[in-house]
């Protein structure tokens, strides 16, 4: 089993992330994050897609992809040649003896406190998915009372690979 981050580049309609979501489920393959969002030029929107299978599932999906009309651009964000980034949320709990602790592991991961009171605290993180994990694994003294996680979202490095659209 692999895991495959595909990075789309699809036209803006409606009901776009709800036809390529149905792909993978009327194949009945998996994914593992899936995250959109309209790009600079409102006509576009990026879809960043996580799918583990083997090669012949992951080779399957690809194709099934290319195929859908509103589809225009597939890219495949490998490690070292793409930049790749979550956004987390976890809320904790935090009474005042905790706090600085907290704050401290929060700081050694580039996060910040977005919201504190009396008994929690939201931390925010950002980064590639194993950092985000190393982070909730030293949180495991602490009490996690709500995680959000937003899924993958990436580019390829550089501009070679760019594609231009009218």
């Amino acid at each position: 089993m692999r895991r495959q981050v595909l990075s789309l580049l699809v036209e803006n309609t409606p009901g776009v992330t709800s036809h390529i979501s149905g792909l993978f489920s009327r194949r009945g393959y998996n994914i593992d994050s899936f995250s959109s969002g309209v790009t600079a030029d409102p006509r576009y929107t990026r879809i960043t897609i996580v799918a583990t299978g083997d090669e012949q599932i992951l080779e399957q999906i690809e194709k099934q992809l290319f195929k859908l009309e509103d589809v225009l651009d597939i890219k495949m964000l490998e490690p070292g040649a793409s930049v790749t980034r979550e956004l987390m949320l976890v809320k904790i709990r935090a009474k005042a003896p905790d706090r600085q602790a907290i704050h401290s592991l929060t700081q050694m991961f580039h996060g910040k406190a977005v919201d504190i009171t009396h008994d929690s605290m939201v931390i925010e993180v950002t980064g590639n998915q194993d950092k985000l994990d190393n982070f909730l694994d030293l949180l495991g003294d602490y009490e996690i009372l709500e995680l959000a996680r937003t899924g993958v979202t990436g580019l390829t490095r550089g501009s070679s690979d760019v594609k231009y659209l009218d």
